[in-house]
């Protein structure tokens, strides 16, 4: 029975992720300008696709959608502007001032992540975060090219990259 509300959940969302991008491509710019035809048309669309997809687009059900999952979800938002931003700083700084030494190299990390979903939510935004790209990941081990390696203890490396981001993705996937 776990697996049939499962699957309905995963439906549900897809549902609601859909309807949320159709109405945001055809949003008219007002309320007042909303025509009932293009949402229930939305609605449609959003439903023929959530049935056929949500087996292959969906990793989780609704319980994304609870509202302090949402509050970590924006958390998580800012925690990798801010890395971004700490990042695109390093590099530019590298690139104006080529004296600067670099140290490029692959280093391995391990996640405390389960959920795949996450890993590769984690694993994308290291590779978003300039000056770190993800190689490979392999059950809970990441391989991570850096292009200033401070450190090839993998614990110590783990802080540097991917704590931050793994800290919020464990409150959201447990």
């Amino acid at each position: 029975m776990q697996d049939g509300k499962s699957s309905i959940s995963k439906f549900l969302y897809t549902f609601i992720m859909v309807f949320i991008i159709w109405n945001a491509f055809t949003w008219p710019g007002s309320f007042a300008d909303i025509q009932l035809a293009e949402v229930l048309t939305g609605a449609f669309v959003s439903l023929i696709l959530g049935l056929l997809t949500n087996k292959y687009f969906s990793c989780c059900g609704l319980q994304v959608l609870m509202p302090h999952k949402i509050i970590f979800l924006v958390q998580y938002f800012f925690v990798f502007i801010i890395a971004l931003i700490k990042a695109n700083l390093d590099v530019a700084v590298r690139v104006i001032n080529p004296a600067l030494p670099i140290n490029p190299g692959i280093v391995e990390i391990k996640t405390k992540l389960t959920n795949d979903f996450a890993k590769m939510i984690l694993a994308n935004s290291i590779t978003l975060t300039p000056g770190t790209l993800t190689i490979d990941v392999i059950d809970d081990t990441m391989y991570i090219h850096w292009i200033d390696v401070a450190t090839e203890n993998p614990e110590e490396a783990f802080k540097e990259i991917a704590e931050p981001f793994e800290k919020v993705l464990l409150k959201i996937y447990g």
